[in-house]
C-alpha cells in the first residue's frame, strides 16, 4: 500500500504509508483507522459517509454484487470504515442482495471505539418504504446492537408491526410511505448516530446526493472491466447542478485505487 495524495514530506524510512514508501508492506488497521477517521464534527453535527467500489467502466457491480469487484484490501477499508462509524445506513435491495448480517463487535477496534464514546459494535439502519424484509434473519433476529429499520409513516402498518415485534426500532423519517433522506440522517444523529456510513446500494446513494446531504464518498476504483449493464454507484434523478468534492486521501495497491472526497 502506498499513499498517492496528500503527498508526504517525510523519508521512507521514517514513513512507510508515504508516496514513496515501500508498497509491499501491509497497513496495519490502526493507520487505516487514523488515515479514515471522522472529523470532530460535520457541517451539522453529523458526518455522513459513503462507501462504494466501482469498476474502471462504472460497474457498482457483477452478477448483482459487489463482491466480484473487491479485493482483499479493499474488504479491510470496508471492516475499518464499518469499525469507524456509529451507524451503517443501506437499503432494502441491499440488504436482500448481499446477504447482510449485523456488525460484529472487533477487538483491534474495541479501545478506539470506548475512547470515542462508542457501543461495542455500529449498528445497521435499513431505509425501506415497502419494509419487504425477512424480519427472521440474523440481521434482525439476533444483533449485538438492535437493528433500526428506517421508513415513512405512510408505510404498510402490518409491516411496521411485523418489524417492531422482531425487536427492530423504527424510525419513522417521512410523511408517506417514502424516507426523506435528510431528516433520516437528522434523525439518526438525533440518536446520538452522528458517524454514519452509508453501503448504498446505488438507489439509496442517489437519494442521499440529490438531497445534498453527503459528506464525504469513498470510493474505491477496481482494476477491472466488466461491460455489460450493471448500475452505477449512484441512481436516481440527476442533480439541478454538479455537487463538485474535493479530493481527501488517495492510495494504491495492486492497481487498485481507494479514495476519498470531501464536500468543499
Amino acid at each position: 500500500m502506498r499513499r498517492l495524495f496528500p503527498v508526504t514530506d517525510q523519508t521512507p524510512a521514517s514513513d512507510p504509508v508515504s508516496s514513496t514508501g515501500p508498497a509491499d508492506r501491509e497497513w496495519s488497521l490502526d493507520e487505516l483507522a487514523e488515515t479514515y477517521a471522522y472529523p470532530e464534527t460535520g457541517p451539522d453535527g453529523h458526518w455522513l459517509r459513503a462507501n462504494m467500489v466501482s469498476t474502471l467502466d462504472g460497474a457498482a457491480q457483477h452478477d448483482g454484487r459487489s463482491e466480484p469487484i473487491s479485493g482483499e484490501t479493499d474488504m479491510r477499508i470496508f471492516g475499518t470504515l464499518r469499525a469507524l462509524a456509529d451507524v451503517v445506513v443501506v437499503g432494502a435491495e441491499t440488504v436482500r442482495q448481499e446477504g447482510y448480517r449485523p456488525a460484529r463487535a472487533r477487538e483491534a477496534f474495541a479501545a478506539r471505539r470506548t475512547a470515542a464514546g462508542q457501543g461495542p459494535a455500529p449498528a445497521i439502519a435499513v431505509v425501506t418504504a415497502g419494509l419487504d424484509l425477512d424480519f427472521s434473519l440474523p440481521l434482525f433476529a439476533s444483533p449485538l446492537v438492535p437493528t433500526l429499520v428506517v421508513t415513512g409513516a405512510g408505510a404498510p402498518a402490518d409491516r411496521l408491526a411485523a418489524a417492531r415485534q422482531a425487536g427492530a426500532e423504527v424510525l419513522l423519517a417521512g410523511d408517506g410511505a417514502a424516507v426523506d433522506p435528510a431528516r433520516a440522517v437528522r434523525m439518526l444523529a438525533d440518536r446520538g448516530l452522528r458517524r454514519q456510513l452509508t453501503e448504498g446500494g446505488p438507489r439509496l446513494l442517489g437519494q442521499f446526493v440529490a438531497a445534498d446531504v453527503l459528506d464525504e464518498l469513498c470510493l474505491t476504483i477496481s482494476p477491472m472491466l466488466t461491460a455489460g449493464d450493471a448500475q452505477r454507484i449512484s441512481g436516481g434523478p440527476c442533480v439541478t447542478v454538479p455537487h463538485r468534492l474535493a479530493p481527501a486521501c488517495v492510495l494504491e495497491e495492486a492497481g487498485f485505487l481507494f479514495t476519498s472526497y470531501r464536500r468543499i
